[in-house]
């Protein structure tokens, strides 16, 4: 058997040989009392960095009052961060969750419903090649990554493959294909390689949508809550308003909560008892989950996240010019990824051990997600020690 034989959890993850104990803002430290700055932040979850302390204030605060309530009756602090969900994005309702892949499967539920009241009776919903959704049964099935869905047949029919950002293909499936109810797209793919949209493709998509009445819905799981140095990454074009949109991760920030937006007319698709959840949208996720709101909008947490991030990008495009191992530098905001020509797995243990906290998707992309409370002085620590490492793996 491999692994650990003393463990009792399943082997589902690879996991890096460290054991952090305690955090304080954009640094972990481990078992050891070695600091490492964590430019992976839980995966784009603890965008306003390890144990913030109003954070830790207002979930005491509200673990010593009321922890939990079915939703049968009403919870004062989910109305209250709907209301703040609803105002940052635009869009009229929210349905509280507790993780993106539960906000996922209530887009895909709202498409089906849509579909119903068209009288469509095999729907289906146009998604991206290279895309990732979650790790349920019709999240990965929506996904695009023949990996991850290996083993787990049959999958869950009634989705149509195009490349992502090609907005010609997009509008072809859509033409060709009138069960086609709504589209599910990632504005910039995360785990298939940190691709951001081309400019134009979303509102083109909107149109296209519109014509053919079908949903657009976003996966913003990754990109939302300022990660792209805009609430969502969709707001980079003026104007632009999906009928749904995804989020969790950075919302709560580490505490596991997760929410589906929704215009008003397609929210009332679901009717008492469609839908429901038993932990989602307790007082105690919910009141972390409206600090964290609060926080970015009182410290300017977009607009540190658009001019560190084009800060770091920068420096790393200067600093990797031109070296024949580097592809590319791209991304948005503090959602940066650096693609090589080799693969670079090696190289998050040799900036484990340099002190810095990265990951590596696809084999050969550094995937960078520090918080974005970082400053200046961190940026150039992750740039410093990342062109050192690439230049001494790859020597040009």
């Amino acid at each position: 058997m491999k692994g650990d034989s003393k463990s009792h959890l399943f082997e589902t993850y690879a996991r890096m040989p460290l054991t952090p104990v305690r955090g304080e803002g954009p640094w972990l430290f481990d078992d050891q009392d070695r600091r490492y700055l964590d430019a992976v932040s839980g995966i784009a979850v603890c965008s306003l960095g390890h144990a913030h302390p109003r954070l830790a204030q207002v979930l005491c605060d509200q673990a010593r009052t009321l922890w939990h309530t079915a939703n049968i009756v009403h919870i004062p602090q989910q109305e209250a961060l709907a209301e703040a969900l609803s105002r940052i994005s635009g869009l009229d309702r929210a349905f509280m969750a507790n993780s993106g892949v539960e906000a996922i499967e209530c887009a895909l539920k709202l498409a089906r419903r849509h579909a119903y009241a068209r009288g469509i009776e095999q729907p289906k919903v146009l998604v991206a090649n290279d895309s990732f959704h979650g790790r349920s049964l019709a999240a990965l099935s929506a996904s695009g990554n023949l990996a991850n869905q290996s083993g787990f047949g049959p999958l869950v029919e009634g989705f149509v493959r195009v490349p992502h950002g090609d907005l010609d293909a997009a509008r072809q499936a859509l033409a060709d294909d009138k069960d086609i109810v709504a589209v599910l797209l990632e504005p910039i793919q995360g785990e298939g390689g940190v691709k951001p949209a081309p400019p134009g493709y979303l509102a083109g998509l909107r149109a296209a949508c519109d014509h053919h009445k079908a949903l657009m819905m976003l996966d913003e799981i990754q990109t939302g809550m300022c990660r792209t140095g805009r609430w969502f990454a969709f707001q980079h074009e003026a104007g632009l308003l999906p009928d749904v949109i995804t989020v969790a991760k950075a919302l709560g920030n580490g505490l596991p909560i997760g929410a589906c937006l929704a215009r008003a007319e397609v929210a009332a698709l679901f009717e008492p008892g469609l839908h429901g959840s038993t932990f989602g949208g307790n007082p105690l996720a919910c009141r972390v989950g409206l600090e964290v709101i609060r926080i970015m909008e009182e410290e300017s947490i977009a607009e540190q996240a658009a001019t560190l991030g084009q800060y770091l990008g920068d420096r790393l495009r200067a600093g990797l010019a031109d070296h024949p191992a580097v592809i590319e530098v791209r991304g948005r905001g503090l959602m940066i990824g650096i693609e090589l020509t080799e693969p670079a797995a090696a190289l998050k243990m040799k900036a484990m051990d340099q002190g810095l906290l990265i990951n590596v998707t696809r084999g050969n992309i550094i995937r960078l997600l520090p918080p974005l409370i970082i400053d200046r002085d961190q940026a150039d620590r992750i740039v410093d020690t990342l062109t050192e490492l690439i230049n001494g793996q790859f020597p040009a």
